[in-house]
C-alpha cells in the first residue's frame, strides 16, 4: 500500500506515524509546503517572551528523524497543487527547483491546516503586519522585535493566539495594545467570567480595547473605526484562521459553506480513498449534535489516529467533540469545556448556572487562592453542558473533570457525588466541582433562588434592598454603596429589619454565608429572598474592567481582590 499525506504538522504527522505503526511495509510519503514538519503550534507565542529560549526547540521532528524513527519519507518545500481523483495521483511542485511531478496513491490523507486571515484593511499592504501560524512566522516576528528599537505592538484579535501573543510580548517588556472588535476577548468564556481576564490584562499593562475594530493603517498608527489612533510600529494580525481547502475544492471534494472539508464518522471525505483531518475539516459537536469547525491540537491528533485506523481496517468510534481548551493569561489559569451560557441561548437550550468562588485548596495553605467556577447544566434534567474556571491555582484540572463527565453523559448529581483526590496542598475535602454540583442540585430542586453578580449594578441603581451579611469590620472596609449591613451573627435578632413585602438580595464575600442566610430566612417564612452568587469578591472582579475603561462610577466603595 502507498499512503500520501498532505500537510506535515499535527494532523498529518500524527496520521503518518499511526499508519506506520499499523502497517510496517507500506510506503508513506508526507508533503509539506513549508520548511518545518511536526512543530509545536501552540508554543509559538512563548518564543516571544523567551519562555521557549530557542526557535529550534519549537520543532518536534525533522524529515531526518521521521525517516529514522518511522521510515516516513518527508518532503519539505513541496506543495501539492492538484489531485487527480480518477487517476489516484497528485501533482507536486518542488518550491525550490520549480519542478512539478506526479505521485500515485492508494489512500490520500489531507491535513492542510488553516491560513491566518489578513483582511483587506486600508493601508495593510504597507504596514509592518505579521501573523503567528508557523515557525517561520514566529522567527520573522522575533527578529523584528530584537532589532533594538523600542517597539509598540498592536495585536489585532482577542482569540487564543492574540491573547497569548499579547501576554508574551508584554512579559518581554514591549508596549502592547490588543484590539478586539467583539465586546470581549476569548469567546470560549462567558461575558461574566471573561471580566476576570480583562482585569488581568489591564493589571499587567496591556492596553485592552474591546468593541472596536481597526479601519486603517497609516504612518505608524492603527486607526480604529472610532477615529482613535494606536501608535505602533509592529502589527500582529490574529483575527482568526480560514481552512486551507483550495486543493480539496479544486478536486471537487464536498465542503461546507465556510469552506471546511466535510467528512464522515471515519474522517473519509466524499471520495472513499481520500481522508481529511485537522483544522481544515468539519467535525461533530457531541452536545448540540451539529457540525462545527474546531481548530485545536488535541482533536486533530485524535482525528489523525482514527483516520489511520479506518484506512487500515480498524473500527472507529467517533464520539464527537466538546471543545475543551485552556489558556494562561499572566498569573491567571483559565479553562473551559462544552457549551457556554451564551451558546446555550443561541441553541435554545434551557440551562441553569451555578457560579461558586471557593478556595482552590484548603484556605490555611499559604498558596490558596480563589477559584472562579461556572457550571452550566440543562434544565430540568441536570445534564452537564459546560464549565469555565479561572484561578491563580489549578483551574484546568477542575475543567478536565467536567470534560470527562460531559463525554459520559454526567449530571450535576454525578458531579456532587464524585470522589476526588484530597489533601490540603492540592484541593479541599469538598472540591469546587462537588460544591458546584451541590449548588446546581439545590437550584434544580428549587431550594432557593439566586441572582448573579452581573445583575447587581442594575439592582443597586433601582434601589433594591441589598443586605450584606459579612462582619461589620469587613463591610466598613468595602461594600456595595446601597447595601445594608446585617452580619450573619446578628441576622436572627434583627430579622424584623428585613422587609417581607419586596425582594431582598443577600450577599457575603463569596456566596456561601449568604446562602446560609437565605435558607435561614426561608425558614422564618420569607419567600422573596435571593442569594447573590459569587458575592462581593465576584462582583468586584466583574465590575472592575468596565468601571476603569468606561470611566463609570463604581457600584462599590472599594474593590477587593
Amino acid at each position: 500500500m502507498k499512503y500520501l499525506i498532505v500537510g506535515g504538522n499535527t494532523g498529518g504527522a500524527g496520521a503518518a506515524a499511526r499508519l506506520r505503526r499499523l502497517d510496517e511495509h507500506a510506503k508513506i510519503v508526507m508533503f509539506e509546503k513549508g520548511g518545518f514538519v511536526s512543530f509545536s503550534n501552540c508554543s509559538l507565542p512563548y518564543r516571544l517572551s523567551e519562555v521557549v529560549d530557542s526557535t529550534d526547540k519549537l520543532v518536534l521532528n525533522t524529515p531526518q528523524s521521521l525517516q529514522a524513527a518511522y521510515n516516513i519519507e518527508t518532503r519539505i518545500y513541496s506543495e501539492v497543487i492538484a489531485i487527480d481523483r480518477a487517476g489516484k495521483k497528485i501533482s507536486v511542485k518542488d518550491l525550490k527547483s520549480g519542478e512539478v511531478y506526479e505521485e500515485s496513491y492508494d489512500k490520500l490523507v489531507l491535513a492542510p491546516g488553516a491560513n491566518a486571515i489578513v483582511p483587506p484593511i486600508e493601508g495593510v499592504k504597507n504596514a509592518p503586519v505579521f501573523t503567528v501560524k508557523t515557525v517561520d512566522d514566529i522567527a520573522r516576528l522575533y527578529a523584528r522585535l530584537k532589532d533594538g528599537k523600542p517597539h509598540g505592538v498592536c495585536v489585532i484579535g482577542g482569540g487564543f493566539i492574540g491573547v497569548e501573543v499579547a501576554v508574551n510580548l508584554r512579559e518581554a517588556g514591549f508596549r502592547v495594545s490588543l484590539v478586539e472588535a467583539m465586546p470581549q476577548i476569548l469567546r470560549t468564556f462567558d461575558e461574566d467570567m471573561v471580566q476576570i481576564l480583562h482585569k488581568e490584562m489591564l493589571d499587567h499593562g496591556v492596553e485592552l480595547i474591546v468593541g472596536e475594530s481597526v479601519a486603517a493603517f497609516e504612518m505608524g498608527n492603527a486607526v480604529l473605526a472610532s477615529g482613535r489612533k494606536i501608535a505602533c510600529d509592529t502589527v500582529v494580525m490574529a483575527i482568526g484562521v480560514r481552512p486551507d481547502t483550495s486543493l480539496a475544492v479544486a478536486a471537487g471534494l464536498e465542503t461546507n459553506q465556510r469552506g471546511a472539508i466535510k467528512v464522515d464518522a471515519n474522517y473519509c471525505t466524499s471520495d472513499k480513498d481520500i481522508y481529511a483531518v485537522g483544522d481544515a475539516i468539519e467535525v461533530f459537536h457531541a452536545i448540540t449534535r451539529k457540525p462545527l469547525m474546531l481548530q485545536l491540537a488535541g482533536p486533530a491528533q485524535k482525528q489523525a489516529r482514527q483516520a489511520a485506523d479506518h484506512i487500515c481496517g480498524r473500527a472507529v468510534r467517533n464520539t464527537g467533540y466538546i471543545g475543551s481548551s485552556c489558556i494562561k493569561v499572566f498569573g491567571m489559569n483559565a479553562a473551559s469545556t462544552g457549551l457556554t451560557e451564551a451558546q446555550c441561548r443561541q441553541e435554545n437550550i434551557s440551562c441553569g448556572v451555578a457560579y461558586v468562588l471557593p478556595k482552590d485548596i484548603v484556605g490555611i495553605m499559604p498558596e490558596s487562592c480563589p477559584l472562579h467556577y461556572k457550571l452550566i447544566y440543562e434544565v430540568p434534567t441536570g445534564k452537564i453542558l459546560g464549565a469555565q474556571a479561572i484561578s491563580r491555582g489549578d483551574a484546568v484540572k477542575r475543567v478536565d473533570v467536567i470534560a470527562a463527565l460531559i463525554k459520559f453523559g454526567g449530571t450535576v448529581d454525578d458531579l456532587r457525588d464524585l470522589e476526588l483526590c484530597y489533601a490540603p496542598p492540592f484541593a479541599t475535602a469538598k472540591d469546587v466541582g462537588n460544591y458546584a454540583g451541590l449548588v446546581a442540585s439545590n437550584l434544580l430542586q428549587g431550594a432557593y433562588r439566586q441572582v448573579r453578580v452581573s445583575d447587581v449594578r442594575a439592582l443597586a441603581e433601582q434601589g433594591a434592598c441589598i443586605i450584606d451579611v459579612r462582619p461589620k469590620s469587613v463591610y466598613d472596609a468595602a461594600h456595595i454603596r446601597s447595601a445594608i449591613n446585617i452580619p450573619m451573627a446578628q441576622l436572627r435578632e434583627r430579622i424584623n429589619e428585613i422587609p417581607k413585602d419586596r425582594p431582598v438580595y443577600i450577599h457575603c464575600q463569596i456566596g456561601q454565608t449568604s446562602y446560609n442566610a437565605v435558607m435561614a430566612l426561608q425558614g422564618y417564612g420569607f419567600t422573596n429572598v435571593y442569594n447573590v452568587s459569587g458575592g462581593f469578591l465576584g462582583l468586584c472582579y466583574y465590575e472592575y474592567f468596565n468601571d476603569v475603561t468606561k470611566h463609570r462610577e463604581p457600584v462599590v466603595t472599594k474593590y477587593i481582590f
